[in-house]
């Protein structure tokens, strides 16, 4: 009985050590144990002058699988293409998963011309591999970045960021291509910029130096009740300068700092709403933007019920803007979304509409109410015949679907008079009202 009990306690102890270490799903090293053996390798390259490589995999298209057949689905699939990496790889190189579709490959003894031959394999074997699943067919690609080390001088988050930036490098280039990391390469130094906007984001939102500006949208052909309004999010600098958001939105997006933002300016934009129509007048419209990760977080719908709760502002006069590429990307959960808010009185305006490829088809899955015409056709309509074209083309389409049509880029009198003779219903621009401070604002 003692032997027993022994071995059995052994076996448990060893169970738990493996599960301490090791991906539950795919059987491979988890992060935490991939980091710690390259920390090992950071050692050893200081003190044997060995040159050591670490690839940053993150998969391509993983998420249509997901979407379009579910995550059990999704869960084979990895499990599949794990084995496959593997058997590519020699007995001393680590393959780990380090979370979702990403992967981490450390190649030991391994410089960089050497890793980017293993780097291309591994991609290629990922490019050539099909996954089939309830007789349908998905083809993926593969991201990678590649960074090599061997002098000590790195940390270990100094490599792993090195990675990671390469790998989304990759991505921005067109996906499916193996990049190497260089500290001279401008767009590394883009992202670097990126993830010093991040820092920059976070003590904003700690000190509340973000604001709201708004900016009018005009009835065209009809009298409405009610001002009717887009609000716009601005930072203010540590030096009181105001900064626009194309300079930290693209850092917002990339760092998953969208949802705070997001709700940030909901809560602001509900706290002002009274000042800006007090009680007895009519009911306006105020446009709040929305982020594709806001559209995807499960909490978000119970975050605005309770910021309706507590403010008091009538749902009707709530209109959220959702860009066609997010609602598009993800179009099972923008449609429930907007289900759920349109129930309860809100409003939704498609914004960006005409910049996708497939923009009628998916169309007809999304509640709108509005239509926001993309502003590169509406700025060249007045000589550009195709630009007045595609302008006349979404207005028609909206109003036959009877959704309102909103032109945006509204610079000047000849392209407003020449949205009153088609028949588009609003129009926003610098020609209309340029941006100015929203009531209540604090600066």
């Amino acid at each position: 009985m003692l032997f027993h009990d022994v071995t059995e306690a052994k076996e448990m102890a060893a169970q738990v050590t493996y599960q301490a270490s090791h991906d539950a799903l795919t059987g491979l090293l988890n992060r935490r144990e991939f980091e710690r053996r390259v920390e090992h390798a950071l050692l050893t390259g200081k003190q044997d002058s060995k040159q050591h490589t670490l690839l940053y995999l993150d998969l391509d298209q993983f998420k249509i699988v997901n979407d379009t057949s579910g995550h059990v689905a999704g869960d084979e699939l990895l499990r599949q293409l794990t084995g496959i990496l593997q058997a590519k790889l020699r007995k001393s190189d680590t393959l780990a998963r380090l979370g979702g579709d990403e992967f981490g490959v450390l190649l030991e003894s391994c410089p960089t011309e050497a890793a980017f031959r293993v780097a291309e394999l591994l991609r290629k074997t990922v490019r050539e591999f099909r996954f089939v699943w309830e007789e349908k067919m998905f083809q993926l690609g593969l991201s990678v970045g590649l960074v090599t080390f061997s002098d000590g001088k790195e940390t270990l988050g100094d490599v792993l960021r090195m990675a990671d930036a390469a790998c989304y490098l990759a991505k921005d280039k067109g996906r499916n291509r193996v990049q190497i990391y260089s500290p001279e390469d401008t767009g590394l130094a883009l992202r670097h910029g990126e993830m010093g906007w991040v820092v920059r984001i976070q003590k904003a939102l700690e000190e509340n130096r973000f604001v709201l500006y708004s900016q009018k949208i005009l009835g065209l052909n009809s009298l409405e009740d009610g001002d009717h309004y887009e609000l716009l999010l601005r930072m203010q600098g540590e030096d009181g300068t105001l900064i626009p958001p194309m300079a930290f939105i693209p850092a917002a997006e990339r760092y998953g700092l969208m949802p705070q933002l997001d709700r940030w300016v909901v809560t602001t934009a509900f706290s002002q709403y009274e000042g800006r129509h007090p009680p007895g007048t009519s009911v306006g419209t105020c446009s709040i933007n929305l982020s594709g990760a806001s559209v995807c977080d499960e909490n978000f719908y119970e975050f605005v019920i309770e910021q309706f709760a507590l403010y008091k502002v009538p749902p009707e006069g709530i209109c959220f803007e959702i860009t066609e590429t997010s609602a598009i990307a993800n179009l099972t959960q923008a449609v429930i979304l907007m289900g759920k808010l349109k129930k309860i009185g809100c409003r939704f305006s498609l914004d960006d509409f005409g910049s996708g490829m497939s923009s009628f088809t998916y169309l007809k899955r999304l509640p709108v109410d509005y239509l926001k015409i993309d502003g590169g056709f509406v700025k060249g309509m007045v000589d550009d015949p195709i630009d007045k074209a595609m302008v006349e083309a979404i207005n028609s389409i909206g109003h036959v679907m009877h959704i309102k049509t909103i032109a945006e880029f509204v610079e000047n009198s000849a392209i407003l008079d020449l949205l009153r003779r088609m028949g588009v219903d609003y129009a926003q621009g610098y020609g209309i009202e340029k941006p100015r401070l929203n009531c209540l604002s604090e600066t």
